[in-house]
């Protein structure tokens, strides 16, 4: 279908449309694709072999979304700032080493850089005032631009897998700042008190049918043969060797083993070992078929927040059940000293009756819960992430059992603004949070 697409495009018989993808092996950018500047919005070039694009690139007046992953490029092409709604770029998986302050439009709200050979970020970064995601994991920085403090309206940033000594002291007090990632660094704390748990031999596995494929693994439904005579149904998961866009895989893995059992958490059952290719994996409990993902990963639109279909409707007792449970299930995270880094509706799986299971440790990181200052920046820092759940469900609540119950839905829009205070000290912990919930519910009964 992309051969096709080339082809007419070629030909100059292609329809005007506002995306185009290309993935055929270019080693040039197509020069046709400038005589589609009045309708494209979204160009996805990724898997080809191009390393430059032409200079009046900025003939697309529309672009609003540049992809261009797994290519040839050594460096962010500056003539991408001369397209002036280019808000989206991403170079996954090339070669780029440096990064040209005249690359970065002060447009741009979402920057993907992972898995390159970056060395360090010009300081004109820090002018990027509208940068709310930027994906930095699987490069070579040894820190981070004092200026970037100044990118008040940065939500989510990936530093796994680079050389960085410490985490700034800024970034903790970003306003805006819900979803962190650090894993794999040399100032990273590995688990504090690992779990001990079982090792389960592939030859006492049966792999079933697919249940999904992520970054970092796949996901099969399986037959554990725990005794000669006791089967049980498992999830197993085994793990891919690559960067991810949150982190290594090896290390979420740790991440899923320390975390240990909770009623609302997804649990590891034990380690794979013996796989024929000498792969990782976990073997996890099976899930019931009954639970729902919560929510849909953000789009290019919604950029850090979760997407909803747009009859999603939520009753005031399922919110509260599945806020309670998701609140109790990351303080549990956090007083094993693990940042989840990627609390989301998206990676919350929920029943008819609000039980929640929450999961996906792709993003998690290690700290030292026993060094005070640090620990409870960090918590605060993930507790913002739960005022956005909150805030998403609110916004999607049962507008009769909204009004049938103002105290409740008062209590928590202000539960929800104060996990959201833009000065990160007066955010709750999750150990209040966890009582305020309770004391909505006790109302509630």
């Amino acid at each position: 279908m992309t051969m096709e697409t080339f082809n007419l495009l070629r030909s100059g018989q292609l329809e005007p449309s506002n995306r185009l993808a290309l993935n055929c092996g270019l080693t040039q950018f197509p020069l046709e694709i400038l005589d589609l500047a009045d309708s494209l919005e979204i160009l996805d070039l990724s898997n080809n072999r191009l390393n430059s694009l032409p200079d009046d690139f900025g003939r697309l007046t529309n672009l609003k979304a540049a992809f261009f992953f797994n290519n040839q490029f050594e460096e962010i092409p500056e003539v991408l700032a001369q397209c002036p709604q280019l808000s989206v770029i991403g170079f996954k998986s090339n070669q780029i080493r440096r990064v040209s302050a005249s690359a970065l439009s002060p447009i741009i709200r979402w920057l993907i850089l992972t898995d390159n050979q970056i060395e360090q970020l010009p300081p004109e970064i820090g002018t990027l005032s509208k940068l709310q995601k930027l994906m930095l994991a699987g490069n070579r920085l040894r820190s981070l631009p004092d200026e970037m403090a100044d990118c008040q309206n940065l939500e989510l940033i990936r530093l796994s897998a680079n050389q960085l000594s410490s985490l700034p002291a800024w970034l903790l007090s970003l306003p805006r700042l819900a979803w962190l990632a650090y894993s794999g660094n040399p100032f990273a704390h590995a688990a504090t008190a690992p779990q001990s748990i079982a090792t389960i031999d592939w030859s006492d596995l049966t792999l079933g049918n697919t249940l999904g494929q992520g970054a970092s693994g796949i996901i099969s439904k399986g037959l554990w043969r725990v005794t000669q005579t006791e089967t049980k149904d498992v999830a197993i998961k085994v793990f891919k060797g690559e960067i991810t866009s949150d982190g290594l895989p090896m290390n979420e893995m740790q991440a899923c083993i320390a975390a240990g059992s909770h009623p609302n958490l997804v649990t590891a059952l034990g380690q794979l070992v013996n796989h024929p290719d000498a792969t990782a994996g976990l073997v996890l409990s099976l899930i019931p078929p009954d639970y729902k993902n919560l929510g849909h990963p953000p789009s290019l639109d919604t950029c850090t927040r979760d997407s909803y279909p747009p009859d999603t409707v939520f009753s005031l007792a399922d919110i509260l059940r599945i806020t309670e449970g998701i609140a109790a299930a990351v303080a549990h995270l956090h007083r094993q000293g693990i940042l989840h880094g990627d609390l989301y509706a998206h990676n919350i799986l929920v029943n008819d009756h609000g039980h929640s299971l929450f999961g996906d440790f792709g993003a998690a990181s290690f700290y030292d819960a026993i060094a005070p200052l640090t620990a409870q920046a960090l918590e605060r820092l993930e507790v913002r992430a739960v005022g956005c759940l909150l805030e998403d469900l609110l916004d999607h609540c049962d507008q009769q059992d909204a009004l049938s119950h103002p105290d409740i839905m008062t209590r928590l829009r202000h539960l929800q603004q104060d996990c959201m205070h833009p000065t990160t000290s007066l955010r709750p912990l999750f150990a209040t949070i966890c009582d305020r919930l309770a004391s909505i519910k006790q109302g509630a009964c």
